[in-house]
């Protein structure tokens, strides 16, 4: 059978959903963030992104990180996230 590939809409719920954790992220204490598995120039851009105080910047640093994010697998991240959410 041929495999169907994700709609676009779906694509971009995903991307905005990547975004949406890229974005919590920027909110982390340093030392919550430095016991995340993350990628050195995702660490970078997440670091960056604290420093922006221009709303347009913020937000074309969001989408950045957002990017980043596609590349990696957010599984660890999410129950990395909810060990230090409790």
């Amino acid at each position: 059978m041929t495999e169907l590939k994700p709609s676009k809409s779906a694509k971009k719920r995903e991307y905005l959903a990547l975004q949406k954790l890229g974005e919590e992220l920027i909110t982390l204490k340093q030392s919550e963030l430095e016991g995340l598995p993350l990628e050195d120039s995702l660490l970078e851009a997440i670091i960056e992104a604290r420093g922006i105080k221009a709303h347009g910047a913020l937000r074309r640093q969001k989408q950045y990180i957002g990017k980043l994010m596609r590349h990696i697998d957010p599984e660890p991240l999410l129950s990395e996230l909810a060990k230090l959410r409790r």
